[in-house]
């Protein structure tokens, strides 16, 4: 976990063209390509991936404990 993204390179891992489903809590950079949720791109018709969700996680039905089940690959610039 020796990454660090920029916001600006988080955006590119948005699953287009081939790139991995990326998006960011609480600092850090979560892959979530595995998860049906985010095939297509958005999730729930509410969030983009390639983007940091800290603040939109209040409005969750599940909270912080479905980050558990991704790997980490790096960390967010601040």
């Amino acid at each position: 976990m020796d990454k660090t993204f920029t916001e600006q390179e988080l955006k590119k891992y948005d699953g287009s063209r081939k790139m991995p489903v990326y998006i960011a809590y609480n600092g850090l950079v979560y892959d979530v390509t595995s998860s049906p949720h985010w095939r297509g791109g958005m999730h729930r018709n509410l969030h983009f991936p390639g983007q940091d969700l800290t603040h939109e996680l209040a409005n969750s039905p599940h909270g912080d404990r479905v980050f558990r089940k991704f790997p980490v690959v790096g960390r967010l610039a601040k």
